[in-house]
């Protein structure tokens, strides 16, 4: 059948299957062209890094000093290098620390801000792309309720200020600076040769950091797609081709992370590398041995290409076969002779199963319908409470600042970012959901579980400087957690460094932070400005008094503790208890007794 319109139809009407200006370059040259000395360079953290783009920026500044700003969610991982070779000189980030096997500072970074090597520019997980996000919408400043009573907000007067709340009488608000970086480097699942990039779910910081770059965008991809098969998957395209400045193709170019394919199943997802990433990690103690491995690993292979060559198929094949979504099961299967079901609790393994007791028995009574975990025995805590309160018929559902919402902890692997829980959420989005909306915004109903590295005697973390000099991680999700949600535990190891009158850094507020667990015992306060009591105690399998159980655990407190009229002792782990919590730390890198 023809008609009148056929010609335009068939001629200006019809949709191309490729269209646009064709970007497609090497990765060598994107950096090249688009990498000025001097720039301040933005690398997106979605669900995966720009991990190729990291060694390419070292490879072709090896031995110079460009004098870089690097502004990124977490500097964790290879990026570390990038601080180590002097390319830095100054760094705007939420975290610095390592995550895997277990969070703990990084030796790269630490040493860096120590000796003011580098200027360091200290946010928290939500306030960072809330400064993006003003950047992009052209807007000058961005509100938040974050940073308000912390040692942040004076440390970053220079970009956050407090006022009062022209529309909110009596009511403070804070004030946060947009942040415009000079390029932006992201990693997506596909692109076509224009540029559209799609991106798949949780999206974490998404994409403000892109579309506030003043240079445009460095796409690297997995695949290059036509423009139809754009069209086709628009609902997954999250950066449009005008705001890119090149494409380059890079498979596995988020190594030592991974990429999920959850929504476009036609191309294949990777896990992340956790072992490499434990071995890298390593390395950051020696300054002469991860130069051996820059050597190695970024100038002696002049190609990403090169680069995996070396990592070799067989990795790469288990890394692919680690994205599946039943993939735990195989490694719980492996660690399951190491698992007993008859040890007695160790203090960390009895802190964890008391603080799933009371998390639970706190949201129970406040009716709670969400909780924000931090990482290590704070998410542990959280994973053990959602089963136990499953098994009373009260849903709870979780959240990852990352992205993550109503997500199942499978077994076997207790990363709090660990990709084998992608599959089990109820929902898959961004941090400015996860922590903006529903942990601090209005109707949250919502539980902060944290950990840290010092706490004082009014609930006030820290987990930023000890001293002068050691520096611990930076703030995370901390701060927005401590100042948002309905009400936040703490979960701490017990000495008297770490339990302190007062913390010389406030990383998160204590008002909200209503109870601490230790390996010692449960504090909790009377009221938002109070100090901690001792509600309950452990008790004690070798026979002693409860005089002594509570002289101990005085002397390992910095303040002159108060004990409530009648504490409580606290009952030991059942073999029930232990059983769930062991299955999620198998190799016990968070239970372990140190």
């Amino acid at each position: 059948m023809t008609g009148r319109f056929d010609d335009l139809i068939e001629g200006i009407l019809k949709i191309r299957e490729y269209e646009g200006e064709d970007k497609v370059i090497s990765l060598r040259e994107a950096i090249a062209r688009h990498v000025q000395p001097g720039a301040s360079i933005h690398l997106a953290a979605t669900h995966c890094s720009p991990g190729a783009a990291i060694l390419e920026i070292a490879r072709q500044y090896h031995g110079k000093k460009p004098g870089f700003t690097l502004i990124m969610r977490g500097i964790r991982d290879t990026v570390s290098i990038l601080i180590h070779l002097g390319l830095i000189k100054k760094v705007i980030t939420a975290f610095s620390g390592n995550v895997y096997p277990w969070y703990s500072p990084n030796p790269v970074t630490q040493k860096a801000y120590v000796r003011k090597e580098v200027e360091l520019e200290d946010w928290s997980i939500l306030t960072l792309p809330l400064r993006l996000m003003a950047g992009a919408l052209g807007v000058g400043v961005m509100p938040t309720t974050s940073l308000i009573g912390s040692s942040m907000a004076e440390s970053n007067k220079d970009a956050f200020t407090v006022i009062d709340d022209p529309f909110a009488s009596g009511k403070k608000i804070g004030l946060l600076k947009a942040l415009n970086p000079d390029i932006s480097i992201v990693h997506g699942m596909a692109a076509d040769r224009e540029g559209n990039t799609i991106l798949t779910a949780p999206y974490s910081e998404s994409l403000w950091g892109a579309k506030a770059s003043l240079g445009g965008v460095l796409v690297t991809v997995e695949n290059i797609v036509s423009t139809d098969f754009i069209r086709k998957h628009s609902h997954l395209v999250k950066l449009p081709a005008y705001m890119v400045k090149s494409v380059s193709l890079v498979p596995f170019g988020a190594h030592p992370g991974g990429v999920w394919n959850q929504g476009i199943e036609e191309f294949e997802a990777y896990a992340e590398d956790y072992e490499f990433m434990a071995q890298f990690n390593k390395l950051l103690k020696d300054p002469e041995a991860l130069d051996g491995w820059i050597r190695e690993w970024v100038l002696a292979c002049s190609t990403f290409d090169d680069y995996k060559s070396k990592l070799g198929l067989k990795r790469i094949s288990r890394l692919k076969e680690n994205a599946d979504q039943n993939a735990w099961r195989h490694q719980l299967n492996a660690w399951e002779e190491k698992i007993s079901e008859t040890e007695a609790a160790n203090p960390i393994e009895t802190m964890v199963v008391i603080a799933a007791r009371e998390l639970a028995a706190r949201i129970l009574r406040s009716q709670h319908k969400t909780m924000l975990a931090g990482a290590g025995t704070a998410n542990l805590a959280a994973w053990v409470a959602k089963y136990q309160l499953q098994k009373q018929d009260y849903i709870v559902e979780l959240l990852v600042e990352l992205g993550y919402f109503g997500n199942f902890p499978r077994p076997a692997e207790p990363f709090l970012l660990n990709f084998g829980n992608f599959p089990t959420c109820k929902m898959l989005t961004e941090t400015l959901d996860t922590l903006g909306v529903f942990t601090c915004g209005t109707t949250n109903r919502c539980i902060g579980v944290l950990g840290g590295g010092q706490i004082d005697k009014f609930g006030n973390i820290n987990s930023h400087w000890m001293s002068d000099d050691i520096y611990v991680t930076g703030s995370g999700g901390a701060n927005d957690v401590a100042t948002g949600a309905n009400e936040t535990m703490v979960i701490m190891q017990q000495s008297r460094h770490r339990f302190l009158a007062r913390v010389p850094f406030i990383t998160a507020p204590g008002s909200r932070v209503k109870a601490v667990v230790s390996t010692m015992g449960v504090f909790e306060k009377p009221d938002d400005a109070g100090e901690f009591i001792l509600t309950k105690y452990f008790a004690d399998s070798s026979g002693a008094s409860t005089e002594d159980v509570i002289r101990k655990i005085k002397e390992n407190c910095g303040w002159k503790l108060k004990v409530a009229r009648k504490p409580q002792a606290v009952d030991l782990p059942t073999q029930d208890e232990l059983r769930l919590l062991r299955i999620f730390d198998p190799q016990k890198f968070y239970l372990k007794q140190i």
